[in-house]
This record gives C-alpha cells, sequence and structure tokens, in this order.
C-alpha cells in the first residue's frame, strides 16, 4: 500500500470521526428541527394571514362589480405583503440558526434600502395613495371624476396609476401620487336644470300649468328620476324671452341625457299647445315691394 492511499484512508478516518461526533450530530439535529420548525411556523402564519384578509375582503353577490374589484385587489396586495414579511423574518431566523450573523446583512440592507427609497420615493408614494383610494373607496371604476383639469369616466384604478377617459376618447394616466384633490360626479343625484323660453306675450301661468303636466308625464316615464321635475317659475325676464325654470334629481350619469330628453318633450308640448319660443330671425323686404 503506497502512501498515498494511507493518507487518504487517515484523512477519511478524521472526516468520519468529525462528522460522527455525537455533540455534531445532535447540534445538526437540533438545527434541522429548528429550521423545520421555521417553515411550518411560517406556513400556519402565512395561512392564518390569508384567512384573516379572506375574511375582512369577503365576495358576496350582493357587492357591486366595482366593489368586488376593489376587494381583490386588496387582498392581492395585503396577501403580498404578508407573505414577503414572513419570508423575510423566515430567512433572517434561519441565518441565526445556521450561525450567521445577521446584523451586518441588516445594515447592508437598510443602506440599500435608504437608497432606493430616495430614489423611489414617487412609486412610494404612488402605491401608498393608491392603497387608500381603494381602501377608502374614494372612487370606482365607472365614476365619472374630475382631477384638476381632467375629467371622465374612470377605466382602471391601480396601485400607481389611474387610468380616466374623457368623452373625446383620450385616455389619461394619472399617478396616484398625483391626486391630490377629487371630485366624484356620479357618486350622488344629479341635478338637471332646463330653463324653458317664451315669448313676451304668453300667458305664463298657463306655461306654466302645461309645463307642470309635463313634468308628472316625465316622472312616471323616466324611472332614473328621482326628484321632480319641479317647476319653479321665472327665472330670468332675458332681452327676447321670459325663461321658466324646471330642475329634476337624476341618478348619476344619467343627468345629460335627461336634460336633453327634458328640453326636446318641452319643444313639442309647446308646439302642440301653440305656445312661441322666440328666436333670432332675419327678415327681407323687398324695396319693390
Amino acid at each position: 500500500m503506497n502512501n498515498t492511499t494511507v493518507r487518504f484512508q487517515e484523512l477519511w478516518g478524521e472526516f468520519l470521526d468529525r462528522i460522527l461526533n455525537p455533540d455534531l450530530l445532535a447540534k445538526v439535529g437540533l438545527g434541522f428541527l429548528q429550521l423545520a420548525g421555521i417553515l411550518i411556523a411560517g406556513k400556519m402564519f402565512l395561512r392564518l394571514g390569508n384567512f384573516v384578509i379572506d375574511r375582512l375582503f369577503e365576495e358576496k353577490e350582493a357587492y357591486e362589480s366595482n366593489v368586488k374589484r376593489r376587494n381583490k385587489t386588496l387582498k392581492i396586495v395585503l396577501k403580498s405583503a404578508l407573505r414577503y414579511i414572513l419570508y423575510f423574518i423566515g430567512g433572517a431566523t434561519a441565518l441565526e440558526v445556521v450561525g450567521v450573523p445577521i446584523a451586518p446583512i441588516l445594515a447592508g440592507a437598510g443602506v440599500v434600502g435608504l437608497a432606493v427609497g430616495f430614489g423611489a420615493q414617487n412609486l412610494v408614494r404612488d402605491v401608498i395613495t393608491g392603497f387608500f383610494i381603494l381602501f377608502e373607496r374614494q372612487f370606482s371604476v365607472g365614476d365619472y371624476i374630475k382631477i384638476s383639469d381632467i375629467d371622465g369616466i374612470v377605466q382602471e384604478i391601480g396601485l400607481r396609476v389611474t387610468k380616466v377617459k374623457n368623452f373625446d376618447g383620450d385616455l389619461h394616466i394619472i399617478p396616484n401620487g398625483k391626486i391630490e384633490q377629487v371630485t366624484n360626479l356620479s357618486s350622488e343625484a344629479r341635478r338637471v336644470v332646463v330653463d324653458a323660453p317664451i315669448d313676451y306675450g304668453q300667458d305664463i301661468a298657463e306655461v306654466i300649468n302645461i309645463l307642470k303636466e309635463l313634468s308628472k308625464e316625465l316622472k312616471a316615464e323616466y324611472s332614473v328620476i328621482k326628484e321632480g321635475p319641479t317647476v319653479q317659475g321665472v327665472q330670468e325676464l332675458a332681452g327676447s324671452s321670459v325663461n321658466i325654470r324646471i330642475i329634476a334629481m337624476v341618478e348619476p350619469m344619467e343627468s345629460w341625457q335627461m336634460g336633453r330628453i327634458m328640453r326636446q318633450r318641452i319643444k313639442e308640448r309647446f308646439d302642440e299647445k301653440g305656445i312661441d319660443i322666440p328666436y333670432n330671425h332675419l327678415v327681407l323686404i323687398n324695396k319693390e315691394d
């Protein structure tokens, strides 16, 4: 047997003596048990946290579609945050178990996190603002809102941006951090105001009675009308007309269409009753005639 073989056998023997050392085996076994305990505890906390989040934002059939979308988004965000927090805690605890000091790692992570935080502070602000928009239900998909000089229908609400499409079809993508003040124009019933002009020679009382009858018909015909229409009376003595005001409260997003319908029906009723509506026109007179 040559010297190389003898030396290998000696080294192999020393290696077996070390790894089969009862103290080392006990320490390794305890480490594996601790790691298994960390893994099991992490999974239990994750399941418990997911259960609580599901119960807090439970989706019921009675909920509106926008509420369901909001709850779904919040559940995804909260579950992801919980998962990463548990990963971090579990990883740090596991490193301590195997004997890796985590203090330098945490210090380095703090420096890196600080640098990233300065560079991504706008992104963080967008995400936080987006979370509170969803959580507080400031507005929902399908609402008609106004943000600064932008108004339109909400197409999408995300954690970072909100997408609003105006009536011209332009899609505005607004970072949530830029939303400092928003007006929700579709959260409550909207008022419709229509002024009906009549000629100065018409009987005002008669016209008001005609408009009251028409208002009753509109109320019975259109379920989107919540209050009114109410004939308030003479609103203005204009240069060539007497303007009589009618108002109504209608469901959100129905005010424009209802205003068009009311104006059309008033014109048709005035034509039927022979009520003159003044308008600017030009009369040509032949000099020879």
